[in-house]
């Protein structure tokens, strides 16, 4: 029975051309071996399975090549090459760090440099796993590495640089391997199917070179399970049930679902995927994926950040179209938010089933633009009435602002107190003075409903043009009402104030002092400390009707400022004057020096203003705490 080699050895790469996924690394090694500026020390660092070992191999036999090619690769035919390849050079030597790194190993190896090469121009020492060197390991080897003999190179290989000293950094030229993209592995692993006489279809390559996760040996350990699976044809389906990996159909049909918002269908899908035992934590991540990649698609140039066959590429941009950007931001969101709670819920079949009905819910409601749509084009009410013309609304809102006024100076007369015959004749007298000095209020007041009637009613001939012309039209007569009403705004005011007459009743400061007690508590009630400090003041009456109230300071004074408007109203209706004005004044505070008191004399001070505390301190027998 022949020994069976895995696919990881059996197709390792033996030249830089052969490498996968690292150009650039591989590129700069051949230029630095062509120019002869090959350095003392290198630092291979990256995840695992990316070709760090592999590389450092391919290096070490590639120096010592006698008969170099013009592109840099061994010859596979020379002393050196073919005792490397036979696994018999004694120009090379790998140390595994991960089971030899106490300082006596690397003692040994240092030993060994001092040695020079036999055949070939280089001794190559590659140290794999070098993190695993305990601190006096490194330490032992830091003069080594710096001043090496010119024939000896050493390679160092890790997946954790982090945990190399920095000592051992600054030594060494870095190259970090990135991991192998998903297109490479499957191209990959198309010619290694080949080469074993598998038939693979595209779409199960791209399944395995996706849960690899960028490591190559792991895709093709992958690949010989499924062979030993399926034999010498691996179908999409094969991979699946293999795997247990979550097919795209899935989530395929769950956005399917979802756009029509059936949530019956989205819970029987999601029922299917947990009873073929697959995790709820792992379903719910590809589904975010799913809808990353749709997302990625509404867009042809982010289209080719999709990691898929194009069979699969051609579904997702398919799909794409169907979905609504809102839709898939929202349904995004709600999917992370999820994602994030996940661990922390006790009933998880229920947080994933909630998930899912909540992105059927987005379907229920109208997205942001269809919203605006909606609002801006509303559609008819069949049970409404019909609107009134234009000229009969501009008709009754004149009428009912008409009564309005009316209304308010009948309340205004009835709050009043009752006049004198007198006064009333003046009044009357003043009035009609009032109507024929200045007739043009009425028509200045007419002139105004006539514009606004006409800004708001269209005529017809201004309905009849065009859309354009329409706009013009009512923003030039909206402006012309503007400037009539505003320009001549202060004017109709001023003359609206001297139309209406004016009360003028003396009244003494009693008077003015017993109605200030009535009306502080019901004004202030809201600020109990306004309230407390009017209440302590005198109103003082001055000439002209001016009444000044003094206040303690600023913020009595803000708040004051706060109730004031309230506070004429009632004097002015109350003592029946409307020419009442209150002012106020800040109290004059004296500058008085902080003098610190002792006990003794505070006590004293409290004697003086109630006595009761000398019998209290006699009958309790209280000291004085000094």
């Amino acid at each position: 029975m022949e020994n069976f080699v895995v696919s990881a050895r059996k197709y390792r790469p033996i030249t830089f051309d052969t490498v996968v996924g690292q150009n650039s690394i591989t590129g700069t090694l051949k230029n630095a071996i062509r120019n002869q500026h090959l350095a003392q020390a290198f630092l291979f660092c990256g995840p695992r399975g990316v070709g760090k070992t592999t590389c450092a191999r391919i290096l070490a036999k590639t120096i010592n090549c006698q008969n170099l090619s013009e592109n840099i690769e061994a010859c596979n035919e020379c002393e050196s090459c073919t005792s490397f390849n036979e696994s018999a050079s004694f120009n090379i030597h790998e140390l595994d760090a991960a089971s030899n790194n106490s300082v006596d190993d690397i003692r040994n190896l240092v030993d060994q440099v001092r040695v020079p090469p036999q055949v070939g121009k280089y001794k190559v020492y590659i140290i794999d796993e070098v993190h695993m060197l305990s601190t006096s390991a490194f330490n032992a080897f830091l003069k080594t590495l710096e001043e090496p003999p010119a024939y000896a190179k050493f390679i160092l290989a890790t997946t954790e640089k982090h945990k190399i000293i920095p000592t051992i950094l600054s030594r060494c030229q870095i190259f970090d391997f990135k991991r192998i993209t998903v297109e490479d592995i499957a191209s990959h692993l198309k010619f290694v199917a080949e080469s074993e006489n598998v038939t693979a279809s595209e779409d199960a390559l791209h399944i395995i070179a996706q849960k690899a996760d960028g490591a190559l040996r792991d895709a093709l350990s992958i690949f010989d399970q499924l062979v030993s699976f399926a034999g010498n044809e691996i179908s999409y389906e094969g991979v699946i049930q293999n795997l247990n990996v979550l097919d795209y159909d899935y989530y395929f049909r769950i956005i399917q679902h979802i756009l029509k918002g059936d949530a019956s269908g989205t819970l029987l899908i999601l029922n299917e995927i947990i009873d073929n035992g697959f995790d709820g934590q792992h379903f719910i991540i590809g589904l975010g994926e799913h809808l990353r990649n749709l997302l990625v698609c509404k867009d042809e140039a982010t289209a080719q950040l999709l990691e898929v066959s194009e069979n699969l590429k051609k579904r997702y941009v398919d799909q794409s179209g169907l979905c609504d950007m809102d839709f898939l931001l929202r349904a995004l969101s709600i999917n992370n938010q999820y994602d994030v709670q996940f661990k922390g819920s006790n009933n998880k079949r229920l947080h994933l089933e909630l998930s899912i009905l909540q992105m059927c819910g987005l379907m229920g409601f109208p997205s942001k633009q269809q919203a605006q749509e909606k609002k801006s084009n509303p559609l008819p009410d069949p049970n409404s009435k019909p609107k009134a013309p234009p000229v009969q609304k501009s008709e009754e809102r004149r009428v009912k602002s008409e009564n309005k006024e009316s209304e308010v100076r009948s309340q205004k007369s009835e709050a009043r107190s009752p006049k004198t015959e007198e006064q009333k004749v003046k009044s009357e007298n003043k009035e009609s003075e009032v109507r024929s000095q200045k007739p043009e209020v009425q028509s200045l007041k007419s002139e105004e409903r006539k514009v606004k009637d006409e800004v708001i009613e269209p005529e017809p001939e201004a309905q009849k043009l065009s859309a354009e012309d329409a706009l013009i039209a009512d923003h030039l007569s909206i402006k012309k009402a503007s400037m009539m009403l505003n320009g001549d705004g202060k004017k109709k005011e001023k003359e609206e104030e001297d139309v209406q007459p004016k009360i003028k009743n003396e009244f003494t400061q009693d008077h003015l002092n017993t109605v200030w007690e009535q009306i502080i508590p019901e004004i202030c009630k809201h600020s109990d400390n306004l309230k407390s400090s009017l209440a302590g003041k005198k109103p003082v009456l001055k000439d002209g009707f001016q009444i000044e109230i003094t206040v303690d300071n600023k913020v009595i004074e803000r708040e004051f400022s706060g109730v004031i408007h309230d506070i004429h109203a009632q004097l002015r209706q109350k003592l029946n004057n409307d020419f009442i004005q209150v002012n106020t004044r800040l109290a004059d505070i004296k500058q008085q020096q902080d003098k610190a008191y002792f006990p003794d004399e505070i006590y004293k001070k409290m004697v003086e203003k109630n006595p009761e505390i000398k019998n209290l301190r006699d009958q309790l027998d209280l000291e004085i705490d000094f």
